[in-house]
Parts: C-alpha cells; structure tokens; sequence
C-alpha cells in the first residue's frame, strides 16, 4: 500500500494575476473622462495617491461595485473534498478541480491539528467553538487515521482488481486532498472574504468552518499585497463587498 500522509494545513498559491488598484481608478474614471487607456490612468499628469485612495474608498462605501470587478487571480489551492464543497457555494469564482475518475487519488488525508477547536456550543447561527480536552484531541486524531487508512486500502484492492477509478474512489472520505484552480475578481473576492473569515471589525459577523477560513486568509494575505488600497477600504468601511 502506498504510505498515506496526514496534513493539517492547506495551501494557496498565486498562479498569475492582472489585479491592481489601478485597475479599480481607470475603470471608475471613465465615467467621468470618456474612454483612456490603462497606461494613461497610471500615468496621469494629476495623478495623486490621496486622490486615489479617496477614490476608491467612496466606491467601496456607497458600494459601486462594478469598477473592482476589472481585474482577475487565479489561485492553487490544496485543500480536503469538505473545504472545496464549500468553496462552491460561491458562484461567484471559476474552479477547475482534479478529477478521481481520471487519476488515480493521493494518499493524503486532513487531520485536525492540536490547536483546531473541537466543541460547539450554542444554537445554529451563532456558534462558539471551544478547545477540546487532550482526550478528546486524541480521539478524533486516531480515528480520522484510523478510517482513512481503511479507506484508502478498500480504494487500492478496488483498483487492483480492475474497478474503475471513478467507481473505488466512492469508498474514499472526504478528508482526502484533491486540488484546484479558483480564479476570481476582487468584488467576487471580498465576498467570499465577508462570509469566509471570522472578524471583529466586520458589518456582518460570520462565523465559517476554520478549514475554509484558513483558506480565505491565504487568499487574502496575497491579495493584500496586489490591490493595498483596496483591501484596506474593504476592511475601513466593514469588510462588506461593494
């Protein structure tokens, strides 16, 4: 059997991007300066990074959207089946996602790690989740491994007896990693940020599922660094999309 592997963390890379403020300026200001080209806008003789960032924070304010949407990121993400099921309630992205019926799957199977919470409290809508005692820590530890092990052996005596991969791999849990391409705009972006990380400073608090949320903030930490004025007005005027 090949050796399994057991992660308990995820992984987001930038695959490529054409996403910058400017992008946001040059798309808001024809508006009111008539057609201009994307060189233009960056090269303006009145160019003025207060003028700017003011610019952008009254888009994001009042919510005139449209202008975040001239951009585009694609990212690689590594993360468990559950997380990916949840990226795709947001309609808002393209994904392209490994296929088990095409390949034959990876042995590498999601385990909470020690500092991932493990109690739920309260009602549906406005959870709390609490640290787990190192009993509990430890249950949950040896039997995601447990039962991933056995599955993974069940898919591989499937696949040497000549089931087809699409048809062994219904025995597999949806801990197993797959991996995918999510390319997305920023408008789209900030909404899956709204809903996909826990903060304090939010309009709308949300409270996601921590894997998902761990991914969000990959996403984020390099979005940051494309479109600064941006990602700064989205958290200024309560991280709610435009």
């Amino acid at each position: 059997m090949a050796e399994i592997e057991f992660r308990s963390d995820v992984t987001v890379e930038l695959v490529r991007a054409s996403a910058h403020d400017s992008d946001v300026l040059f798309a808001a200001r024809v508006s009111t300066q008539g057609e201009q080209t994307l060189d233009a806008a960056e090269s303006g003789a009145d160019a003025d990074p207060k003028r700017d960032r003011g610019l952008i924070n009254y888009l994001m304010r009042d919510r005139h959207g449209s202008p975040f949407e001239h951009n585009s990121m694609t990212f690689y993400v590594q993360a468990p089946i559950f997380v990916f099921r949840e990226f795709m309630r947001h309609r808002i992205a393209s994904y392209n996602e490994e296929s088990g019926r095409y390949r034959q799957l990876r042995p590498v199977f999601y385990v909470p790690g020690p500092d991932r919470n493990l109690v739920q409290v309260g009602k549906p809508g406005a959870y709390d989740f609490l640290p787990g005692t190192p009993e509990q820590s430890e249950l949950t530890a040896a039997e995601v491994r447990m039962v991933s092990t056995a599955a993974f052996e069940s898919y591989e005596r499937m696949l040497e007896a000549g089931v087809a991969r699409e048809v062994a791999r219904i025995v597999l849990p949806l801990n197993i990693y797959s991996s995918m391409y999510v390319t997305v705009n920023a408008r789209s972006l900030m909404n899956f940020l709204s809903l996909r990380t826990k903060r304090a400073d939010t309009t709308f608090p949300s409270f996601p599922q921590r894997e998902i949320e761990m991914c969000a903030e990959k996403m984020e930490a390099i979005w940051q660094g494309l479109m600064p004025l941006t990602s700064a007005a989205f958290d200024a005027n309560g991280r709610v999309a435009p």
